[in-house]
């Protein structure tokens, strides 16, 4: 008996080629096994399926297992992760305890970093994830966080503004290579897409009090400020330290929306975070999946012509917008 599968199962199949993680392609798989007829004709196809995610779940959660045990296993919270990579004695552990509160061990000499550290960073009403790593140069530590760095919503480069920060730049663009990312402005051979993973970066001088930091910023800002920001902060003496969580929330490329009832006031504790250009049909999917559906239309206070518009699914929303639904 033939198989007979529809246009659907050749779609996923497809998603399941071209996922970058194992989470995707069980997701994919799950996804042709639920779409395919089942009969005998499907029998052995369905058995391939099913043996294909068993062996990525138990590989999932081998790899999952070493991580933990090794404490390189982070779990994601707040409004966006950022992973903070460098060279040896960049500053990253003192930017981490500077912005966070977290207490990494700091101190002057190299590879002080044994394991991945979280903080949570304010930035106005949110909290956004940072996470301190060893420097990749450090034997074996490259193959323990490749996972955090392809996982990040960002990844941020510390470099030493006293040092030779162009060059500690292109250490980690080399680093970042053998772990198969790259910058998203980085141009990508169209036979590589599947094995590459595009990451959106930033890169933070720090140390702008030591002696030459201006003239290195200025040459580093020559070098990559067309590709990605490039900050400059002294974690050591506060220089540039205010201003850095409003750039790391712009480089996560998200806004917060606030929705009100109708009636009442609008809820400004706990923002909805989205991806930017998100509309209001997207929203309200993210809000509750029924109100998609069942939703007439919505009234928006910022983004507008005027205060208390009235918008279709397909309006597009800014950041600090408040939003009502009407069902």
């Amino acid at each position: 008996m033939p198989a007979n599968l529809p246009p659907q199962y050749f779609a996923a199949e497809k998603r399941f080629r071209e996922a970058k993680d194992v989470d995707d392609q069980v997701a994919a798989l799950h996804e042709m096994l639920g779409i395919m007829p089942h009969h005998k004709g499907t029998d052995k196809l369905q058995a391939s399926l099913r043996a294909k995610i068993a062996k990525l779940s138990q590989e999932a959660e081998r790899k999952l297992a070493t991580a933990r045990r090794a404490g390189f296993y982070i779990r994601r919270e707040g409004a966006g992760q950022v992973v903070l990579t460098g060279p040896p004695n960049s500053g990253k552990s003192q930017l981490l305890a500077s912005l966070t509160g977290a207490a990494p061990e700091v101190a002057m000499y190299p590879y002080t970093t044994q394991t991945a550290m979280p903080g949570m960073m304010k930035f106005e009403d949110i909290q956004i994830q940072l996470v301190d790593t060893p420097p990749m140069g450090k034997r074996g530590v490259r193959a323990l966080i490749s996972s955090i760095l392809r996982a990040t919503d960002v990844i941020a480069m510390v470099v030493d503004l006293g040092g030779d920060p162009v060059g500690e730049v292109q250490w980690c663009i080399n680093e970042l290579l053998e772990c198969r990312i790259v910058p998203v402005t980085m141009p990508q051979e169209e036979d590589e897409t599947g094995s590459i993973y595009s990451k959106d970066m930033i890169i933070i001088g720090n140390k702008s009090d030591l002696p030459g930091a201006l003239r290195n910023l200025r040459a580093l800002q020559q070098r990559y400020a067309s590709s990605m920001p490039v900050l400059s902060v002294s974690a050591k003496e506060g220089e540039g330290m205010a201003e850095l969580p409003g750039s790391v929330f712009d480089a996560l490329h998200i806004i917060r929306v606030y929705t009100k009832a109708p009636g009442q006031k609008a809820d400004m504790l706990e923002p909805v975070i989205l991806p930017r250009d998100s509309t209001v049909g997207v929203t309200a999917e993210e809000v509750h999946k029924d109100f998609k559906k069942g939703m007439k239309y919505a009234v928006v206070w910022g983004s507008g012509k005027y205060q208390a518009q009235t918008v279709s699914k397909s309006h597009v929303l800014h950041d600090g917008d408040i939003i009502e639904f009407h069902v």
